[in-house]
């Protein structure tokens, strides 16, 4: 019971060093935000420099704040090659809200910030949207069937103006975030799916190949990133609580070239089912190495 009482203490403190931190760090970004609006690239450039700053600061913090309020140890390899100055695509299998705490802590410096690619609407939630758009998360425009059904001339289109609002990572390093499975792993989604898979659901191809075809030519790197946890899936709550002993992440890097020279992309994509098929073979492929990865490590008690 005492021990219960410490980690609902350590919890509390821990939950509260985050919203601090948050709101520390929510009125530069958006005061930033303002003055992105002005319409000139350099200016541009610059203000979003300084808002990545303000991003990876936030992270800092709240990396500090794990330090701090607990003992969790992370068990990390394969970062080693990572740099900074760079540019990525981040796909991660997915159990838990804790696996975005986990990556930022373990990317934090090694990698740009990690940005996830929008919808297109969401560019008009109010004050998120301006914030999203600041920190120069890549909003995508995606056009039904149904529409392009009634509106022939419109194909393409959606992939075209995602490439030019994709642009400006040319110039600025960027790493893109992607859960390939859609949603978090729960023993009633995986039966749901009948997935083939011990460990981990069916990873959806479409939005990596999406990635790939809209910035393909100027992400250099996959990192595909396999997260465990050997005492069960933890809540929000187990981690900043403390109750996390430890987490096992296994990192692999993957040029990009290698993927798009070896024909499992291409510009057709959306619209060949062979495609399609070839590309999701391949994506199936490294779930399975993912898969036997994570039963090899449960079944040793290993890192990873």
């Amino acid at each position: 019971m005492i021990k219960n009482i410490g980690h609902h203490i350590i919890g509390g403190f821990s939950t509260l060093l985050y919203i601090i931190n948050t709101v520390i760090w929510t009125a530069p970004v958006f005061a930033l935000s303002f003055f992105k609006l002005i319409p000139i690239p350099p200016w541009r450039r610059f203000i979003s420099y300084i808002l990545d700053g303000c991003a990876t600061a936030w992270i800092s913090f709240n990396n500090l704040n794990q330090r701090l309020t607990s003992a969790t140890k992370l068990h990390v390899k394969g970062t080693e090659t990572l740099a900074p100055k760079d540019w990525y695509l981040v796909i991660a299998n997915h159990q838990s809200w804790v696996d975005i705490l986990v990556l930022q802590r373990v990317f934090n410096r090694k990698i740009p910030f990690l940005k996830f690619f929008l919808k297109k609407e969401l560019i008009f939630v109010p004050l998120l949207g301006l914030a999203w758009w600041a920190l120069d998360f890549p909003f995508m425009r995606r056009y039904s069937k149904s529409f392009l059904a009634k509106n022939p001339h419109m194909k393409g289109k959606d992939m075209e103006t995602t490439r030019k609002a994709c642009e400006k990572f040319k110039f600025k390093p960027v790493s893109i975030m992607n859960f390939v499975e859609g949603t978090r792993f729960t023993k009633q989604k995986h039966q749901k799916q009948a997935s083939p898979f011990m460990h981990l659901l069916k990873p959806k191809a479409g939005g990596v190949a999406f990635v790939l075809s809209a910035m393909g030519d100027q992400l250099h790197k996959l990192v595909d990133v396999t997260i465990d946890y050997p005492s069960g899936v933890p809540t929000f709550w187990d981690f900043v609580s403390g109750k996390v002993r430890d987490i096992r992440v296994n990192v692999s890097v993957t040029p990009i070239k290698e993927i798009m020279q070896g024909g499992l992309i291409s510009d057709n994509y959306f619209e060949d089912p062979k495609e399609r098929v070839k590309f999701q073979a391949w994506l199936n492929e490294r779930w399975q190495q993912k898969d036997e990865l994570l039963a090899s490590v449960n079944a040793t008690q290993k890192p990873l």
